[in-house]
């Protein structure tokens, strides 16, 4: 993959690079800017099987009951099972979606493709807030910039590469990753074995 533009990416190689943040963290901006300096690349964007869901769509708030933690566990387990899919097929995945907290560790370990890259974007709150203002769409109803961001920060296991993008553009993040993520991202096993396997 190494080029114009992949700097840190070896020739001929191909990955899964996970990327997770809270929303407005600039994930699907910054997946969907990679995916485009790669070759033979493929943009996975985890919401979209939320979106899916017809009827009985039981989305995360603050108070989630067991159908909405069910319904994300099973949106994470597609977004592997599609991933690890496309990188068979031989291309270079780019997946996105909130994986927070235990989340994350359980749906590194579904991704059963190697090598794996983790980033995560972590901006400070206040440039959450600011970009969410800025966004056609909310994404926060009940949970709050803070409540998500304690949760990525204390909660979320510090897999891969982890950057503050509170000052960066998302062409700058994009150089970061592909700057860095070859070697300061892999993550070589599962932490754990995924919940209900």
């Amino acid at each position: 993959m190494d080029g114009p533009g992949t700097p840190g990416f070896p020739q001929a190689e191909r990955a899964i690079v996970l990327i997770t943040g809270i929303q407005a963290a600039g994930k699907s901006t910054v997946a969907q800017a990679l995916a485009e300096r790669l070759p033979r690349s493929v943009h996975v964007r985890g919401d979209q099987f939320r979106r899916m869901v017809v009827n009985g769509r039981a989305d995360m708030t603050a108070t989630a009951g067991e159908e909405a933690v069910r319904q994300l566990r099973l949106r994470h387990q597609l977004t592997a099972q599609v991933s690890d899919g496309y990188f068979r097929a031989g291309f270079t995945v780019v997946a996105q979606d909130v994986i927070l907290g235990e989340h994350l560790a359980g749906t590194v370990a579904q991704i059963r493709s190697r090598p794996l890259l983790v980033v995560v974007l972590a901006p400070d709150p206040g440039t959450v807030l600011a970009r969410e203002a800025a966004r056609s769409k909310n994404a926060y109803d009940t949970l709050t910039v803070h409540m998500l961001d304690q949760v990525l920060r204390e909660e979320t296991a510090r897999l891969g590469l982890w950057i503050d993008t509170s000052s960066r553009t998302p062409a700058e993040t994009v150089d970061e990753i592909l700057a860095r993520a070859w070697t300061e991202a892999r993550v070589e096993e599962s932490p754990r074995r995924p919940q209900g396997s």
